[in-house]
């Protein structure tokens, strides 16, 4: 399936949009909610799903059909062909090109805007996070310091991942919640006294569900991801 199209450099007071996608009549695109984050935004967009692949949906929205790059989680989730979605997006525009990215949530939006905010993770580095790992779970390595978490995402080595952590350790400190209180973090406290590594104990937390388990149910679960 091809991937979001290039386009020319439009005037400031023309809403953005990939080429081909954009509204004819020139005003916002319907469909969409335009705010006022930087002089125009696709906030959302909200149609019936055309095509799929691993890592692009398209969306038909009055009668345009926008190609939308996702983390492999929204394909997961997002219903058939012919049925109807909405996706979070955030517009990217470079020199050559403007690209659509889409997302389940507003949290895993800002997450991503986050990351592209860190020197040397791109757009498309930052969609390989949402991929690989769950937003809940890259704030946990952040916070607690754990770069070697980070470098299971593709494209992710240990001097990129240090840097995530050493530029968004401090603005994720609302997210400290998820590594300071909680039963996760009495599973984590466990964990490494059973002699598990940091990274090793991230590991096993990744995939938790924590909502109404008993902290020794979480505990075998999290041994089980392991191995243990």
């Amino acid at each position: 399936m091809p991937g979001p199209s290039g386009c020319g450099r439009r005037g400031r007071d023309r809403a953005h949009a990939p080429d081909g996608v954009a509204n004819p009549g020139g005003g916002p695109n319907p469909g969409t909610d335009t705010g006022a984050i930087g002089d125009a935004v696709i906030a959302f967009l909200q149609g019936e799903v055309v095509e799929k692949s691993a890592t692009h949906v398209v969306l038909a929205v009055a009668g345009v059909g926008y190609v939308v790059a996702v983390p492999t989680a929204v394909v997961a989730a997002l219903p058939a062909v012919g049925g109807t979605a909405r996706i979070h997006t955030r517009l990217v525009v470079r020199e050559d090109s403007m690209t659509l990215y889409g997302f389940s949530t507003t949290d895993e939006r800002e997450l991503f805007d986050q990351l592209t905010g860190v020197t040397g993770v791109g757009p498309k580095v930052a969609l390989s996070f949402l991929s690989a790992l769950r937003p809940d779970a890259i704030r946990r390595a952040v916070v607690a310091g754990d770069a070697a978490t980070l470098t299971v995402v593709p494209g992710v080595g240990k001097k990129v991942a240090q840097r995530v952590v050493l530029d968004l350790r401090d603005k994720l400190g609302a997210a400290s919640e998820l590594v300071a209180q909680g039963p996760l973090a009495d599973v984590r406290v466990a964990l490494l006294q059973l002699g598990l590594t940091p990274a090793e104990a991230s590991e096993a937390l990744r995939d938790l569900d924590a909502d109404g388990k008993p902290v020794e149910d979480l505990l075998r679960e999290a041994l089980q991801q392991v191995g243990r």
